[in-house]
């Protein structure tokens, strides 16, 4: 405690203490480095696993964030176990987490502030009213870094998992990283646990880069997706392992007359290199909350081994918007229910007051080089009556169905095709089994961008941290 007291006091010396008295320097990169150094040990930190230090983390960044015009500061967080709440990042601001230090997330609900749903959304996720802050929050920032050696978030959700099973609770869970209305964000190099819900939500951002991620949670687990951009633009993830109990990725922009009022889109997002397992849900979902609009998504070299689907496009009458100028290739997937998987009939709504007669547009649809092992149904399609999905073209691809569901097209006793398709409309070429004739032969090789978006062409610097 004495040594807190002196460190808050003296301020900027005691940084220049910390930075004086190491030696081992570790690098890494981020968009920018930082002229300061702090370790969490400093502003009263301790990483025994039981003392809580969400007042040393707000301390910390609170003092750190009055050297954002010089140069910026970077927070380690050394070896250890560092329990904590829900605490808000600031802007020009490194969160460094050691390889050996693990951030355990309280279980308290107290530990969590209660905050305003996403305007975009109208209520919580969970429940209508308020929602618990994430573990790690960020709003109206700028050059903004959560990184590390590998280091740990451990969100500890199964006390949430049941309470949220057994309608315990009141609110939405919360996140383990959640950053909004900010630009130029960066996460990478981590691995995340065990999330009460959804592992990393950037909402309403710009220049977003994730990278290097591992996410893992229980495959029973309710509503862990791994990363949700959500109403950004500008968005790469690379390089990233996600085994959960929802979407692997999920593509959101808001949800019925919310989303559509609020009107931000989500656009320009590439996803490259890329692992998923989800045996009950998508490696790439787009929606189903999709009303502020989905445009120019790219995704190359995804792998998937049993997962539910690839890439599954989700709405419904109420959502309005779009989904459009979707461009997947290079996916390798085996022990899938589904390769394509496309509804317009996924009905949850916030409340009685959505319009059923916006429509959402779904169009230029475009699947390419792709091969399935042991799937259970090739494609299931199906747009909205009246309402149809067009532009769907889908080229080189070579699916292997499973042997103990092979399917039996002559007999009376058969109940699934591989391929079911219901308004829609589009091409396919070179694709066995032969798909559904609403997507009738035709040879072409669907199309991909061969632009490179601009939050691809940014490169990392080399940084360094002091432990």
């Amino acid at each position: 405690m004495e040594n807190f007291l002196i460190c808050f006091l003296i301020g900027l010396l005691c940084l220049n203490i910390a930075e004086s008295r190491v030696s081992k320097q570790i690098p890494y990169s981020a968009i920018n480095c930082r002229k300061h150094t702090a370790l969490l040990t400093d502003l009263g930190g301790k990483g025994d696993g039981k003392t809580s230090n969400t007042a040393a983390f707000k301390a910390a960044i609170a003092h750190l964030s009055k050297l954002a015009s010089d140069g910026g500061a970077q927070l380690v967080v050394p070896p250890g176990k560092w329990l904590t709440g829900s605490f808000n990042l600031t802007s020009h601001f490194t969160l460094y987490i050691h390889k050996k230090a693990v951030l355990l997330a309280s279980q308290e609900e107290s530990d969590y502030p209660l905050i305003d749903p996403l305007p975009s959304y109208g209520r919580g996720r969970d429940a209508a009213g308020k929602r618990f802050a994430s573990l790690i929050f960020g709003t109206n920032l700028t050059d903004v870094v959560i990184t590390g050696g590998n280091g740990t978030i451990d969100g500890q959700g199964e006390s949430w998992w049941k309470k949220f099973k057994s309608h315990q609770l009141k609110n939405t869970r919360p996140y383990l990283i959640e950053i909004l209305n900010s630009n130029q964000v960066q996460i990478s190099d981590l691995t995340l646990i065990n999330s009460p819900s959804w592992n990393i939500h950037p909402t309403y951002c710009r220049d977003v880069i994730i990278e290097s991620i591992t996410i893992t949670a229980p495959i029973d687990s309710p509503n862990t997706d791994g990363i949700n951009p959500d109403s950004c633009v500008n968005t790469r993830i690379r390089d990233s392992y996600v085994v959960s109990g929802d979407d692997c990725i999920a593509v959101k922009s808001g949800w019925d007359q919310y989303g559509i009022k609020y009107g931000k889109p989500t656009q320009h997002l590439s996803i490259n290199r890329f692992t998923c397992i989800s045996p009950d849900s998508a490696v790439i979902a787009l929606g189903s909350e999709m009303s502020g609009g989905i445009e120019d998504v790219r995704a190359d070299n995804i792998y998937a081994i049993n997962s539910e689907s690839g890439v599954r496009i989700k709405t419904a009458p109420g959502r309005g918007a779009y989904v459009k100028d979707i461009f997947v290739r290079n996916m390798n997937l085996n022990t899938m229910k589904y390769v394509f998987w496309m509804t317009g009939a996924y009905g949850s709504h916030p409340d009685e007051g959505y319009d059923p007669k916006a429509l959402p547009i779904v169009k230029n649809i475009n699947y390419r080089d792709i091969i399935g092992k042991n799937v259970t149904i090739a494609g299931d399609i199906s747009g909205i009556e009246g309402d149809p999905f067009t532009g769907i073209c889908i080229s080189n691809v070579s699916i292997e169905l499973a042997k103990n569901k092979k399917l039996d097209y002559y007999s009376a006793k058969k109940t699934k095709l591989p391929w079911n398709c219901t308004d829609v409309g589009g091409v396919s070429s070179r694709v066995t089994p032969k798909p559904c004739a609403l997507l009738p032969e035709k040879q072409v090789d669907c199309d991909y961008p061969s632009d490179v978006l601009p939050i691809d062409k940014v490169e990392l610097k080399q940084c360094s941290v002091a432990v």
